[in-house]
């Protein structure tokens, strides 16, 4: 992509939870836009989103549509992508995909630009978003892995109902006032739409992100540790994850126990973390600071508190790790990447 003034940018899902916040994030960040493009299913053709300050109508996702595009921004679900992604890299686009199509390909970069910016330059056409739980705690760890080397990884996420979708949200809402008025909560949507049974999120907690693998784990989890391996560039690294979904609108928080290849000093630890790009640290036990869901709300860092050595090994530290899902894990990090290649062009 030749280096110009303003970019032409289709959105794909403009519709969506995510697809809405990129466009927002697109204007919040003065992204250098010529065109914007929003795009969806023919359902939704003729609505309008704004952008800076203009009412632009939603045109249908096709083949055609990408004409012209520089940067084609992906978040519709993966047959989409599947289906248009290569055809906008014909036209001339860079893709950037939200989606789970294409992260795992040899050939398509794996990209968090606070980890393994990279990794953008290798792209042939397609760099792929990772998953949102895997963004926040690949961001809290890159410092640490550097300097101490990782060993294993056992992680417990705690994810909002908005990474499943406006529908998760709304009907964890719903389910909330019917709840709070004694009726019986409507229940479709988690932990899997497809599945034949769902159960309420409000009020609860739901031990199941996705459909289950036969080894037990759930593709979620299988996600987290394929990715975090792939993105800090080491197979060797032991991942185990248990992905839970909670009733938060936005925010996932994740329990991170991490096993160094050596010994390290708590205090280079916290420095490290707060010298570190994208990261805020919020750990005064003694003063209740903490990261908390609902401060990462509309924030573009990862929050990182709880920072202690564990009781039983000397070289294992555990982390509270927070993070916006749909901006960091999801519509800013897609951003982030448009922007880096614009600068270094």
């Amino acid at each position: 992509m030749e280096k110009k003034s303003s970019y032409n940018v289709a959105v794909v899902g403009a519709t969506g939870a995510v697809g809405q916040k990129i466009i927002q994030t697109l204007e919040s960040r003065q992204f250098p836009v010529h065109e914007l493009r929003p795009l969806a299913s023919h359902r939704s053709v003729g609505q309008l989103v704004t952008f800076n300050g203009k009412q632009i109508p939603i045109q249908e996702a096709a083949p055609e549509a990408f004409s012209g595009i520089d940067f084609a921004l992906f978040s519709a679900g993966g047959s989409v992508s599947e289906q248009l992604a290569p055809a906008a890299v014909e036209q001339g686009a860079v893709v950037i995909d939200n989606t789970n199509a294409f992260r795992m390909l040899p050939d398509v970069p794996l990209v968090v630009p606070e980890v393994n910016p990279h990794k953008i330059s290798t792209h042939r056409g397609i760099i792929a978003n990772p998953n949102c739980s895997t963004i926040q705690m690949v961001v809290a760890l890159k410092p640490l892995h550097d300097v101490f080397g990782i060993e294993r990884l056992i992680v417990s996420t705690y994810q909002a109902a908005s990474g499943a979708g406006q529908s998760a949200i709304d009907e964890l809402l719903t389910q909330t006032r019917q709840m709070l008025g004694g009726e019986q909560p409507d229940t479709n949507i988690l932990p899997v739409k497809s599945l034949p049974k769902h159960y309420p999120l409000a009020f609860n907690v739901i031990p199941q992100i996705d459909v289950f693998e036969e080894n037990g784990f759930t593709k979620e989890e299988v996600k987290m540790v394929n990715e975090t391996r792939k993105i800090l560039e080491d197979e060797s690294i032991q991942v185990n994850a248990t992905c839970v979904r909670v009733p938060v609108v936005y925010g996932h928080s994740e329990s991170v126990y991490v096993e160094f290849n050596r010994p390290f000093d708590l205090q280079e630890v916290r420095q490290l973390l707060e010298q570190a790009p994208g990261i805020v640290v919020v750990d005064d036990p003694q003063q209740q600071l903490y990261p908390l869901a609902q401060d990462a709300a509309g924030r573009n860092e990862v929050f990182v508190g709880r920072i202690r050595r564990d009781l039983f090994n000397p070289n294992a530290l555990n982390l509270w790790v927070v993070s916006d899902n749909v901006l960091k894990g999801a519509a800013w990090n897609a951003v982030q990447i448009a922007e880096y290649m614009v600068k270094t062009r």
